[in-house]
């Protein structure tokens, strides 16, 4: 069966009230609350000072090699939300599935914010809930050219006293993956993120259309033009697909969770910055 007759059928199935199934995992009650969910006089109750918020971040559209969908990091970004709903006492706002990705625009479907954009898109988001009593915000990030935006948002909510960590997802499970990698090197649509996508959501990939595509020597974007400046990448792989495995993913997935709550739960210790005051004495 085609991948995309799969994916149909997914959502008719889920149109039925019938769930795919997940990774195995011992249940557990959700402690966290979406705020989608909730009236406003509901989400009064829970935005409190003491509430770390929650926003995932992962391009809804963005190139994955010939192997995985243009929404992998999206896929990502809500499996990885559900897990910290059911794990940490957290408010999760909506997602996000624009932001910063400058280095695929050469292939069809890729999507970016500009840099600027994405920053105040996040730093808008917070500033409108922190407005209601929560000081802490987590985003849950599943890019790599997204710090960019995020490390300045970082700095500009800091002045108006309001927390925002946010997941580098190259160093969260950095020690696991260097266990279980095979391939000479890689960061995007290659072994370990296609065997996450095996373990998280495996009707999303296409093992027969993996490939190895690395040129480390060059920088820069990806390229599909060899003649351009940049990372050529014919698939718009950097790394080797075809090693990908699912327990590669399981691990290198549960130890992501396990950064992530890590994370959370320092972020909920910390305390806020103080405000910037504006102005001065006339």
């Amino acid at each position: 069966m085609r991948r995309t007759s799969i994916v149909s059928l997914l959502l008719a199935l889920a149109a039925c009230g019938i769930e795919r199934a997940e990774p195995e995992r011992g249940a557990t009650a959700q402690r966290g609350v979406l705020l989608e969910e909730l009236t406003w006089v509901e989400a009064e109750a829970v935005l409190t000072d003491s509430a770390v918020v929650v926003i995932a971040l992962g391009a809804a559209a963005k190139e994955h090699g010939p192997h995985l969908l243009l929404s992998n990091d999206w896929i990502m970004a809500e499996y990885l939300k559900e897990r910290v709903l059911e794990a940490a006492d957290v408010v999760v706002a909506p997602s996000l599935p624009y932001h910063y990705y400058p280095a695929f625009f050469e292939y069809p479907g890729s999507t970016s914010l500009r840099v600027s954009t994405a920053r105040d898109l996040v730093v808008d988001v917070i500033r409108t809930l922190a407005a209601f009593g929560p000081r802490r915000f987590y985003v849950l990030n599943t890019g790599v050219s997204t710090l960019r935006a995020l490390r300045p948002a970082a700095d500009t909510l800091a002045a108006d006293g309001i927390l925002l960590h946010y997941t580098d997802i190259l160093e969260v499970a950095a020690e696991v993956e260097r266990e279980v990698a095979q391939e000479e090197g890689g960061t995007h649509a290659e072994e370990i993120e296609t065997s996450m996508m095996l373990y998280i959501a495996p009707w999303s990939v296409d093992m027969s259309k993996a490939a190895k595509d690395y040129h480390p020597a060059e920088r820069g974007p990806l390229r599909r033009d060899s003649t351009r400046p940049g990372i050529y990448s014919a698939t718009g792989i950097y790394g080797d697909a075809t090693l990908a495995t699912r327990e590669k993913g399981r691990r290198v997935v549960e130890a992501t969770v396990e950064g992530i709550l890590r994370d959370i739960e320092r972020l909920r210790g910390s305390e806020p910055p103080q405000p910037h005051a504006m102005g001065g004495p006339n």
